[in-house]
């Protein structure tokens, strides 16, 4: 199979007269892919389905490669399948059936549930920091806020008798998020310490009895993953990815969870989808006798 890459990339140099550096890429790319293809016993370009390109990719992802690198390989496979139709070395340009460079870049990373379970059951709780970062964890893994809404929340905005809280997001646009009991217990346990009559009309505050800011919360959370001993990069946003894509694997209608993310456009949710998409491919195949 090296054979037409060599081949693929004469054409490249010699006919289409491209610079060294990018032979260079397409041949690194394509020699990627054909060693995956390799542990998977295809040992012929006729025998690539679209999924073998998407399980590469999905294995490029799951080592934390950058977007613009998967979408550059993408596109270096793209284009060596179109050479090899031209030349009639395959019968079907499969590469055709692969959705855009654009979607991968965009696939948003989450956190497995349990190491949800994990960050969330770090904090100390026999302080009131720890009460606090576990309130803020609990809070923002059950409702899908984004960390600068849920720094911006103030006492008024919540309501542990009803279970929501109001929140406003991009544009200023409010919206109303139920809150599930385990955050609303961990909220009363914190100002059940706290008290209300701080001086602050934040939800949640530092020690000198300020707004927590973005940088504060982000501090928190990593120092909690750290202890948690997850190995990928954490950061708040990632439990909003994971909130939706968690809804979504249980059953949640998509325009649901689109109302909760407020997002205004549910092409922005759907990405969502994709991921849980995945998620399933990779149960089928490590489950099912013929995948």
């Amino acid at each position: 199979m090296s054979d037409f890459i060599k081949k693929f990339i004469d054409f490249l140099r010699i006919e289409k007269g491209l610079a060294e550096n990018s032979c260079l890429a397409y041949t690194n790319d394509l020699n990627l892919f054909n060693h995956f293809l390799a542990e998977n016993k295809i040992n012929s370009w006729n025998k690539v389905k679209p999924d073998h390109i998407i399980d590469f990719l999905q294995n490029r992802l799951e080592k934390h490669r950058a977007s613009s690198t998967i979408s550059r390989e993408l596109i270096s496979i793209k284009v060596f399948f179109r050479f090899l139709s031209a030349e009639k070395n395959i019968k079907t340009n499969v590469s055709n059936r692969v959705e855009s460079p654009k979607l991968w870049k965009l696939l948003p990373d989450v956190l497995t549930e349990h190491d949800v379970e994990k960050l969330l059951n770090v904090p100390d709780t026999n302080n009131i920091i720890g009460l606090r970062d576990k309130a803020m964890l609990e809070l923002l893994y059950a409702t899908g806020l984004r960390v600068t809404e849920l720094v911006s929340l103030k006492i008024r905005d919540l309501n542990t008798e009803t279970g929501f809280v109001r929140c406003f997001g991009k544009g200023g646009k409010e919206r109303i998020v139920p809150v599930g009991s385990l955050a609303i217990k961990a909220i009363k346990k914190y100002f059940e310490t706290r008290g209300e009559t701080t001086g602050s009309d934040y939800l949640f505050i530092t020690n000198r009895r300020t707004k927590m800011t973005r940088i504060n919360f982000y501090e928190r959370i990593q120092l909690y993953a750290k202890k948690a001993c997850i190995n990928k990069k954490i950061y708040p946003h990632l439990l909003r990815h994971s909130f939706a894509t968690h809804l979504l694997s249980h059953g949640a209608d998509l325009r649901v969870v689109q109302e909760m993310l407020g997002h205004s456009d549910i092409s922005t949710t759907q990405i969502y989808t994709h991921v849980d998409h995945q998620r399933l491919k990779n149960i089928h195949k490590q489950f099912h006798p013929r995948a």
